[in-house]
Parts: structure tokens; C-alpha cells; sequence
């Protein structure tokens, strides 16, 4: 399981939950700071969403991973949070990504080649437009890169909520609600902790209570670090996107059978 944070070790893990304590520590210190950021208008969330859409199917291609993808979706949000972009000029938000991208695979994807060596329709931009780019994301983030993501929380919080051992399927489809949520959320505003712990939550059970949750959460945040309402927001939207992808799906499937099959 990710552990790339510096001075976090597997021995770290096992020692009365230092591992966690050092993660929620990095979590405020290098990234929650929900007051310095503003929120966005229709015309970003517009494109923020189809920008999303093109970091997640890059980072699939590429063989990057899913660290990268939310890297890359932190520092779009954050640079869009603190400056304005004209979104009419789609070649802006899409060097923007690029650059986004760009940067998180430098942090994360050791060894890779550049992402201007590669082909990407549409998004072709060359070397020094890239690297002008990235060096204004660095200034306007103040050079603050090393983002504490949901990745690093799921080994543990999974292990402490699930007292059983753990069905196969947990960590895959606690990861396909945390992509689904990046689509839908300014990342600025959940902390990366409590997304996890709602994504964990919601794969293991479709259906709890407030008070169910608030249970769960008490069972590990033995120092108080997991925010309940935090939590059971996300926890919230992760229920309503699985209600309306269940309904979307009915509805291709009733779309797709026959007059004669659907008769009784």
C-alpha cells in the first residue's frame, strides 16, 4: 500500500497507530487549509469536469496511478481556487492539465518520460509551454506540492472498519468511489481522510445510518482526527452517485430488451 511520505515506514504502521497519526498530521500541515480557497461558478465546474475526464483516461493510457490522477485533480482545483482562468479559451485549461498532470507524474511516476514526449490528441503543447505552465502552477500553489491524498489512509481505515477479513472486491470498488467523488467535489473542500473513510464506509455497506457511521468512525478515530460531518458528507454524495448510476443502468437495460422479452 502507498507509503511515499517522507518519514512515514512500514514499522510505522504497527506502532499503536503512529502510522495514521503521522498521515492526519501531514494532512493538516502540507494540504487542508479549506479558508484560503473560493469556490467555482458554473462555467469552471463545466470544464473542470470535462478536464477530469481527460486526466482520468491520460492517466489510464499512460499506466500512471490512480496517486497521480488525484495529485493531478488537487493541483487543478487548488489553481483554479486561488486563480481565475478564462475558461472560453479551452487551449488555457487544457495546458492547465497538461501541466497539472505533468507535475504529479514528476512527484509520483519516477522514471517515466515527460509527458510532452507523448502523443495526446488535442493536447499537444510543446516543452516550454508546458514548463511555463507548470512554473505558474508552482508560484500561484507557493510551491506546495506534497498533497496528502486518500490513497495512503486505505490499507489501515480498511483493516480497523472491517473486523473480518476484508471481501476481495473492497479496496476496487472503494477506489471507483473515490474517482467518482473527484468528479463531483472541489477537492479543497473534504479532506482527503474523510474521503476515504466514506468511500471504505460505502463499499461495505450501502446503507447506514448516521448513527451506524458515527459508530464506525468512533471504532478507530481513537485521537479524534476523522471529522464525522465531514465524513458523512461525502458519505452522502458517494450514496446519491451510486443511486443515479443504478438508475442510469436500469434504464440502458430496459432500453436495450426487446418488446418480446419484456412481455410477462
Amino acid at each position: 500500500m502507498e507509503k511515499k511520505i517522507e518519514g512515514v515506514t512500514e514499522k510505522d504502521e504497527g506502532e499503536d497507530g503512529g502510522y495514521l497519526d503521522i498521515l492526519f498530521e501531514r494532512e493538516i500541515d502540507f494540504w487542508f487549509r479549506r479558508n484560503q480557497y473560493m469556490g467555482f461558478d458554473n462555467r469552471i465546474k463545466c470544464a473542470r469536469l470535462e478536464e477530469i475526464s481527460w486526466i482520468l483516461e491520460t492517466i489510464l493510457i499512460l499506466g500512471f496511478r490512480f496517486q497521480t490522477a488525484y495529485l493531478s485533480i488537487t493541483y487543478f482545483d487548488r489553481f483554479l481556487s486561488k486563480m481565475p482562468i478564462d475558461c472560453e479559451k479551452s487551449w488555457t485549461v487544457r495546458l492547465l492539465s497538461v501541466a497539472c498532470v505533468s507535475l504529479a507524474a514528476k512527484l509520483e511516476e519516477r522514471g517515466r518520460r515527460p509527458l510532452s514526449q507523448f502523443q495526446i490528441e488535442d493536447y499537444n503543447f510543446d516543452n516550454k509551454s508546458i514548463q511555463r505552465m507548470e512554473l505558474l502552477v508552482l508560484n500561484t500553489l507557493e510551491w506546495r506540492m506534497i498533497s496528502i491524498t486518500p490513497f495512503p489512509f486505505l490499507h489501515y481505515l480498511i483493516i480497523k472498519f472491517c473486523k473480518n477479513s476484508p471481501s476481495k472486491n473492497i479496496m476496487s470498488r472503494t477506489v471507483g468511489f473515490i474517482l467518482a467523488l473527484m468528479r463531483e467535489i472541489n477537492l479543497m473542500d473534504h479532506r482527503p481522510s474523510s474521503i476515504a473513510a466514506a468511500a471504505i464506509l460505502m463499499a461495505m455497506d450501502h446503507s447506514l445510518t448516521r448513527q451506524a457511521l458515527e459508530c464506525k468512525i468512533n471504532s478507530v478515530s481513537y485521537s479524534g482526527f476523522l471529522e464525522l460531518e465531514d465524513v458523512f458528507q461525502c458519505y452522502n454524495l458517494i450514496q446519491k452517485l451510486e443511486t443515479k448510476n443504478l438508475k442510469q443502468q436500469k434504464l440502458v437495460n430496459s432500453q436495450v430488451v426487446s418488446p418480446t422479452q419484456s412481455r410477462p
